[in-house]
């Protein structure tokens, strides 16, 4: 077996992340400060390892198939993953309203995953075409997980810790932004898809 390089170990650093993310989110919820701070430094990590493969491949031409497989999927995993999971823990820490409005944001971002994977592979292979990345996918995927960060960082902020409003801003700048690239993406490549083939 050949050796990983580079930005596909950090891939693959990123998927064996998000469950010890989920591990402390979750567990570690009723301890004060480092129930919050350990799965923020976990998080920050994950993401940041996302930015980092992506340079390294780019500036070093590492670039291969395998990446371009792993990459995205440890990035969707990595965002459904981690969502889900603040979901979970807001349902159980009470905050029923704040997990209801989450809970649609996620929904957004879940249906627009698929529907642009879907559209990938669809353009793919009828007409050869293939669907990089946009400025708007680039803008959804900052949004979201700069918004997961201020999601978790506001329980250490004691000014917006009780309205949620650093949530509620987050929620619907990630929900617009991933809208936004969806509908950039079915209007860009809807054209190459032949229905009658």
């Amino acid at each position: 077996m050949k050796r990983l390089n580079l930005p596909n170990t950090l891939s693959l650093i990123r998927v064996l992340l998000v469950p010890i993310f989920v591990a402390t989110l979750i567990f570690m919820r009723d301890i004060p400060i480092w129930g919050c701070v350990v799965p923020l430094i976990v998080y920050a990590l994950t993401a940041f390892t996302d930015f980092l493969d992506g340079q390294i491949a780019r500036r070093c031409n590492m670039i291969t198939d395998f990446g371009k497989f792993i990459d995205p999927l440890a990035d969707k995993f990595m965002v459904l993953s981690s969502m889900i999971a603040i979901l979970v823990v807001m349902l159980l820490n009470g905050y029923t309203t704040l997990a209801l409005t989450f809970m649609w944001v996620v929904i957004i971002v879940f249906l627009r995953e698929l529907g642009v994977t879907s559209l990938r592979l669809v353009v793919a292979n009828t007409s050869g075409e293939v669907v990089a990345a946009s400025i708007f996918g680039k803008v959804k995927t900052v949004s979201q997980m700069v918004g997961t960060i201020l999601i978790l960082i506001e329980p250490l902020i004691p000014v917006v810790q009780d309205t949620h409003m650093l949530s509620y801003v987050s929620m619907a700048v990630i929900a617009f932004t991933t809208l936004l690239s969806g509908i950039d993406y079915l209007k860009t490549y809807l054209p190459y898809i032949d229905a009658n083939k």
